[in-house]
């Protein structure tokens, strides 16, 4: 079960690892696109378009509906909430780090204000 679980966050990050596989998914956040709406956007053969849908969809990032021969595909953001799980794992780290920022931040700001008073 946990090896199944692992597989698929490689899939996903696998998936959005290409830039074009990223584009892809932001032009279906905005509705669902055929294959053949989807590949003018980018500099490549129907059939490299077709692979990349291929990898969003073993990834669990997209839906695939067939109809005759149009191939239309929607986003399915519940496909990142694994990915999006796994990253919430650091949480605790980034808002240290932020917190660490913010003090140098404010002692820094103090000595200038301490400088300006005294100066």
């Amino acid at each position: 079960m946990i090896a199944d679980r692992e597989a698929h966050l490689d899939d996903v990050y696998h998936a959005l690892a290409s830039s074009t596989r990223r584009r892809m998914m932001s032009m279906l956040a905005a509705g669902p696109r055929n294959i053949g709406e989807i590949a003018p956007e980018f500099a490549m053969s129907l059939a490299s378009v077709s692979k990349h849908v291929k990898t969003l969809e073993r990834a669990g990032l997209i839906h695939r509906r067939v109809t005759g021969r149009v191939h239309t595909c929607s986003l399915n953001a519940d496909g990142l909430g694994e990915a999006y799980m796994w990253l919430r794992g650091y949480d605790r780290f980034w808002h240290a780090s932020l917190d660490a920022l913010e003090d140098t931040l404010m002692q820094g700001a103090a000595r200038s204000n301490a400088d300006e008073v005294i100066g």
